[in-house]
């Protein structure tokens, strides 16, 4: 269950994958057959790794964790590792979260936070750091179903959010490169701390206003041509934007983590609420050939549905990974 590190091939896959059916409900596919898959994918949840956390992770089925408590130092981290160790478990990420590299006066305190973080991950024997450089609001922009973006590839910047008047946006757009510019520029500054900690950042996608669609979150990545800088993608978040297995097929191999999370559409298909996984519009089969297809050996890590308990967390995330 080691993460490899290998260099990307950063050449942008196809944006043109089609849009899947918006629609409530699971979607219907046949399940997949289990002979046909060739990855392997692990069973994982959130939160701080303690014995007894731990413990009773395992008792439920499961084999590792994606540690919260991003702060720990190297030894406090070191020492969670050994517990995980002596129970067969992993230590496999840290959620850092939300930086603020948008924002002057919190650049330099964030970027030292991370570093932490890098450093804890390294302790924990994490292969990755979740990141979220930046959020944008107070500003208006479109629906998520109006999104028809285009951007400069070069330079990452967006031209257009939507098809006809793009000024009432002009803000967002403003904003939107801004945010752009300031968190490749932080995360560049990162680089070094995560070779030498052999942890890499992880950008996720979230709604924080930034890099909605596929193609444009997949350039924002690939610009930092760096295996240290890839992508952990949560399959639940962008739903609204576009469906998880249009994600997959553009971000591909740039993809180094998952989050397992689900999202009910409206009848309409515009908006909807997060609900408990297998519960909502991910075609759940699909998603799983396309991980397949991808090659993603790793982590699948349940984000959200609280209200189950361990095991049924566990049940519905062994029916996801055989394909069901």
């Amino acid at each position: 269950m080691d993460d490899s590190v290998t260099r990307r091939n950063f050449l942008a896959a196809s944006a043109a994958a089609a849009t899947a059916t918006m629609a409530t409900g699971r979607l219907g596919t046949s399940s997949v057959d289990a002979a046909e898959l060739k990855t392997t994918l692990h069973k994982s949840l959130i939160g701080n790794p303690t014995e007894k956390t731990l413990t009773d992770m395992k008792e439920a089925g499961f084999e590792g964790i994606e540690a919260g408590n991003h702060g720990a130092s190297p030894q406090e981290a070191e020492a969670a590792r050994k517990i995980a160790e002596k129970l067969g478990m992993r230590i496999h990420s840290v959620l850092y979260g939300w930086a603020n590299f948008n924002k002057p006066e919190s650049v330099e305190k964030d970027l030292a936070s991370v570093e932490t973080a890098l450093r804890a991950a390294q302790g924990f024997g994490a292969g990755a750091v979740l990141l979220v450089p930046c959020r944008i609001d107070g500003v208006a922009m479109p629906e998520a179903w109006e999104f028809d973006i285009e951007f400069d590839e070069k330079t990452g910047h967006i031209e257009k959010v939507v098809a006809g008047d793009n000024g009432p946006y002009k803000d967002y757009i403003d904003a939107h490169n801004h945010a752009t510019d300031t968190s490749k520029e932080a995360v560049k500054r990162l680089i070094s701390t995560a070779e030498k900690t052999g942890v890499i950042i992880a950008l996720e996608n979230v709604w924080n206003g930034l890099w909605v669609k596929p193609a444009i979150f997949q350039n924002f990545i690939a610009s930092f041509d760096s295996p240290w800088v890839q992508c952990y993608f949560d399959i639940g978040n962008h739903v609204k934007y576009a469906m998880p297995e249009e994600w997959i097929r553009v971000l591909g191999k740039l993809i180094v983590k998952c989050h397992v999370k689900d999202f009910k559409l409206n009848p309409d298909g515009h908006g909807g609420k997060f609900c408990d996984i297998r519960e909502g519009s991910i075609d759940w089969p699909l998603v799983r050939r396309e991980l397949d297809k991808i090659g993603y050996n790793g982590w699948m890590t349940i984000e959200g549905s609280g209200g189950l308990s361990l095991e049924e967390r566990n049940k519905r995330l062994d029916l996801i990974i055989a394909g069901k």
